[in-house]
């Protein structure tokens, strides 16, 4: 692995993590307030960036990254689902 695609799925990994996190956090609050569909939204989004950056991964023979965005993948769609089948 050169030293640039390290930096970038670290920097990409780095950022869809705290990206996560602040969503986790602010998900009580977006459900209370009727935010609902906002929550929607921004896990719709960090899906399809997660997804994407992934294949680059897979693509870039860099399975450990893959992994990792794949747990991350994997947390989003539980969130997601959680926030699907509550009563709004």
């Amino acid at each position: 692995m050169s030293d640039d695609q390290f930096a970038f799925f670290s920097e990409e990994y780095a950022q869809a993590l705290q990206a996560l996190k602040a969503i986790e956090n602010q998900a009580s609050t977006l459900m209370v307030l009727g935010g609902s569909d906002e929550l929607r939204t921004f896990l719709a989004q960090f899906l399809e960036m997660a997804a994407r950056t992934k294949a680059m991964a897979e693509q870039a023979n860099e399975p450990h990254f893959a992994e990792w965005f794949g747990e991350l993948i994997q947390k989003a769609e539980a969130l997601q689902e959680a926030v699907t089948i509550r009563p709004q």
